[in-house]
């Protein structure tokens, strides 16, 4: 039986931070957010501390999201910069 992937829901948070940012790095995190859908909690994601997010590292920039598994989807709340994502 083949698993159905994630939904990826991003907020608008998230798309301004992804049309900031140069060709490269988008399309880093974007390959990154995709890979998502098929493993929500890959090797090196890490669960935020203070909250019920998680984080996944692309290089020096940085993917929050939270994850429902009933809904089987994903919420990208913020993409960007490790220097600004965590604002």
């Amino acid at each position: 039986m083949v698993e159905h992937p994630y939904r990826i829901e991003l907020t608008h948070t998230a798309e301004k931070e992804l049309r900031r940012l140069g060709r490269a790095d988008r399309e880093r995190l974007l390959g990154t957010i995709r890979g998502l859908a098929g493993n929500p909690r890959p090797k090196g994601c890490q669960k935020m501390t203070d909250r019920e997010e998680y984080r996944v590292r692309a290089g020096d920039f940085r993917v929050i999201y939270a994850v429902d598994d009933k809904k089987r989807m994903l919420t990208i709340y913020r993409a960007g910069h490790r220097k600004d994502v965590y604002r």
